[in-house]
């Protein structure tokens, strides 16, 4: 089936440290607007027994470096990325990713 060469919103597959995972938007301007890839939604699940729902990520392309500095405030952990978010910048380089909530976990 064509649908399953071409999907018709974005899905990535993710090994990670040899962990697996999928990554995955709703939006299916995501794959041909760049428009839309200002700030947008994706999310991520493990199959892994604590995670309980699937992880809700915000990405923003056009964040600036000082904007996430000021949000994570002194006691943050600093510059140490997950390695799920470091994948998500080799697509979009430079963006920052908000869990919403959830302890990055992968």
């Amino acid at each position: 089936s064509a649908a399953l060469r071409t999907p018709r919103v974005p899905v990535w597959l993710c090994s990670l440290s040899g962990r697996h995972g999928v990554l995955f938007g709703t939006d299916s301007r995501l794959l041909s607007d760049w428009k839309s890839q200002r700030t947008f939604h994706l999310y991520f699940y493990s199959g892994r027994q604590e995670q309980t729902q699937t992880a809700h990520l915000t990405i923003d392309t056009h964040s600036h470096h000082w904007e996430e500095a000021e949000r994570e405030g002194p006691c943050s952990p600093g510059k140490r990325r997950s390695a799920l978010e470091m994948a998500i910048r080799t697509k979009w380089a430079g963006a920052t990713v908000s869990w919403n909530g959830t302890d990055p976990f992968f």
